[in-house]
């Protein structure tokens, strides 16, 4: 839809999300990766209504995710595709977790007025597990990206144990291994999460250099025996209380020397830059009760408190691949 402005056409994006969203949750990319279909096929194959189905699928061929094809019938182009669950790079599972996450931002004015979003569910008490699996899932999609980058950042050939907390699919364990080989890992994270960790370290060949231990980093102890400790997009969903009782734990788990890696958006002391970094407050101020984008002078304060040293940038950038790094003196 064109209004003729600028702007106004910039704000009506928000429909051709929908309309790809709505698709990828109910799998027409995966379907029509598998096989060609007219509207009327695709329908019946999805259980949803013919004409509606016939309307998405004009609108996504407009979008260039799906092409026409002879016969009446619609197939996938190559961007398309990596809409389907069969391509080896896809970003479904990110697409998914989007699905997701419009409910809440739908809440957003509310949210805003009153401070919190009354209809909130935090994703650790979703009764659906595919909200998990998307969530995961979407993840390791920026991860795959990401991971290269912040891996080749930080050098970790004088240390031996890697902890990642809260790992999630492990992609950051991975990159940290394959670029050395004599390191080893502990991921830790929640007992419904650990086996799609599996499932990548498995795939990486990384299996036996990983040790997998359930446990929740809010109540849980953490395990002791690691000189160096990862977190990865975590603090952005705490509290500063919250980031500050979780630096205690790493600094009373960590070797004597140990060093501490926090991967998320960095702000700049106008909290404005990076603008992702900014967005991504709002959604931390939707979904969850304390999260927030900090700055480095915020982060290093709540470091200091938990007895860390050294604290520093490593490396900076515009989509939560900022470093910051913390030491516990020996």
């Amino acid at each position: 839809m064109s209004f003729g402005n600028s702007l106004l056409d910039e704000l009506a994006t928000f429909m051709k999300v929908r309309i790809v969203l709505t698709a990828a949750a109910l799998d027409f990319f995966t379907c029509l990766d598998q096989q060609p279909a007219s509207a009327p096929e695709l329908a019946v194959r999805l259980g949803t209504d013919s004409r509606a189905t016939r309307r998405i699928l004009d609108c996504l061929v407009g979008f260039g995710l799906v092409r026409q094809e002879s016969g009446a019938c619609y197939g996938l182009t190559e961007s398309g595709m990596k809409l389907s669950s069969r391509h080896p790079d896809t970003i479904l599972p990110m697409v998914l977790h989007m699905n997701t996450m419009w409910d809440g931002w739908s809440h957003l004015t509310e949210t805003i007025r009153t401070g919190a979003d009354p209809n909130r569910v935090l994703l650790s008490e979703a009764s659906d597990p595919s909200i998990i699996r998307a969530f995961i899932g979407a993840m390791h999609v920026i991860g795959k990206h990401i991971a290269p980058k912040i891996a080749a950042a930080y050098d970790l050939k004088d240390y031996h144990c890697l902890l990642d907390i809260g790992g999630g699919s492990a992609v950051y364990t991975v990159a940290f291994l394959e670029r050395y080989q004599h390191l080893r890992a502990v991921v830790f994270d929640l007992p419904f999460v650990l086996p799609l960790a599996e499932e990548k370290i498995v795939a990486a060949g990384l299996r036996e250099r990983i040790r997998l231990l359930p446990g929740d980093f809010y109540k849980d102890e953490l395990p002791a025996g690691c000189d160096c400790a990862l977190l990865s997009a975590i603090i952005h969903q705490n509290s500063p209380e919250q980031n500050v009782g979780l630096f205690k734990k790493i600094y009373k788990s960590l070797d004597a020397g140990g060093c501490l890696l926090i991967r998320d958006h960095i702000m700049e002391p106008c909290r404005t830059r990076p603008v992702a970094g900014a967005v991504f407050a709002i959604n931390m101020l939707i979904h969850t009760p304390g999260g927030d984008t900090y700055t480095f002078e915020e982060v290093r304060e709540q470091l200091d408190v938990a007895g860390f040293t050294g604290i520093a940038v490593v490396c900076t950038g515009e989509k939560m691949d900022c470093l910051v790094e913390a030491h516990k003196p020996r």
